[in-house]
C-alpha cells in the first residue's frame, strides 16, 4: 500500500534523512516529511518510525509521530477546539492540525452545533484530495459499543454525551456506556451535539438500551419554585400579596407557575417554618 493510500492511518517508516526542520521518512518508493514540531524525540538515519500520515495546510503529505486514537475506520471521542459558521467545527485529534467536522454532516439548526470542548464521536474519511475529514459514528456504530442497562438501572442518574439530536428527540451515549434516547417532552430545550448532558433513566427497553430524562424530579423542581417565591417574599421585606387562595392567573403572571405548583411550593416553605399566611398575604417568619 502507497503513502496516499494510508493518509488517516498509521504505520512505520524509515528515517532517509535528516533536515534542519525535521527527517524525511520513506517507505522504499516515497518520501515524507515528519516536521520537528510533529515529534517529541530525535532519530538517526535508518530508525524506524511509526507516525500517522495527514495532509498539512499546504497540501504536503506529512507525518506525525503523534498517534491518534482516531483514523480511518477506527472511533474516538474527540473535543471540539473552534467553529465556523460557514465551514463546520474543528476538531483535535492529537496531532497539530485541527480536522474538520462539515457543516453537512452537522445538524440543519446551528444552534444545536457543538460549542468548544464538546465531545463528538467520529471516524476519519479521506477525499479525492487526500484531505481528511470527520465524520460522525452512525447509529449503529454507537449500538455496537453499547452496553445493556438492566432494570436496575431505572431511575439513576447518568451522564453522557449527546451523539445525534433531532426535533423528537435526542440520543445520548453514557458513561456507564448506555445508549439512550431523550425524547422531546423530557428535555427543557434541545441540548447540542456533543453536549455533556446529566439526566435520570426513566425506562428500560427489552434491547437494554434507555430512555432518559433531563426534566428535574418533582421535588427538585418544587425546591427551585419554593426558592424562586421566598426570594420575591423577601424582596419585599417578608410580606407579599399572594397565598394559597390567589386567582391562578395572578400566580401565573407573577411567578410563571400553576397554581398547584405555587400551592406545592408554598406549603414546602409553610412545612419548613419559613412563611405563614394572614389573610390573602404571605409573610416571611421572623427568627
Amino acid at each position: 500500500m502507497s503513502i496516499q493510500e494510508l493518509i488517516g492511518q498509521s504505520t512505520e517508516l524509515t528515517v532517509a534523512r535528516k533536515t534542519t526542520f525535521g527527517y524525511f521518512l520513506t517507505d522504499g518508493n516515497e518520501d515524507v516529511l515528519l516536521h520537528i514540531n510533529e515529534t517529541h524525540q530525535e532519530y538517526e538515519d535508518g530508525d524506524q518510525v511509526e507516525v500517522f500520515l495527514y495532509v498539512d495546510s499546504q497540501g504536503r503529505t506529512s507525518a506525525s509521530t503523534y498517534i491518534p486514537e482516531v483514523a480511518v475506520g477506527r472511533y474516538a471521542w474527540v473535543k471540539v477546539t473552534d467553529t465556523n459558521p460557514e465551514l463546520g467545527v474543528f476538531l483535535d485529534i492529537g496531532i497539530k492540525k485541527d480536522i474538520l467536522l462539515g457543516a453537512d454532516d452537522l445538524p440543519v439548526h446551528k444552534s444545536v452545533w457543538p460549542k468548544i470542548g464538546d465531545l463528538v464521536y467520529i471516524t476519519l474519511r479521506v477525499n479525492r484530495s487526500n484531505l481528511i475529514y470527520a465524520r460522525l459514528a452512525s447509529d449503529q456504530v454507537i449500538q455496537s459499543i453499547s452496553v445493556k442497562a438492566t432494570r436496575e438501572n431505572f431511575n439513576k442518574n447518568v451522564q453522557g454525551h449527546i451523539y445525534r439530536t433531532a426535533k423528537v428527540g435526542s440520543w445520548v451515549y453514557t458513561i456507564e456506556g448506555f445508549k439512550g434516547f431523550i425524547h422531546e417532552s423530557q428535555r427543557p430545550q434541545e441540548p447540542r451535539l456533543g453536549e455533556k448532558i446529566e439526566g435520570r433513566i426513566i425506562d428500560v427497553k427489552e434491547d437494554g438500551t434507555i430512555n432518559v430524562s433531563l426534566l428535574a424530579r418533582k421535588e427538585e423542581v418544587q425546591d427551585l419554585d419554593a426558592e424562586q417565591i421566598f426570594e420575591y417574599l423577601m424582596s419585599r421585606n417578608g410580606a407579599m400579596p399572594y397565598n394559597d387562595k390567589s386567582m391562578p392567573e395572578d400566580i401565573q403572571d407573577r411567578f410563571g407557575l400553576s397554581k398547584s405548583a405555587f400551592k406545592r411550593a408554598l406549603g414546602k416553605l409553610m412545612k419548613d417554618g419559613k412563611v405563614y399566611q394572614e389573610g390573602s398575604w404571605t409573610y416571611a417568619k421572623k427568627e
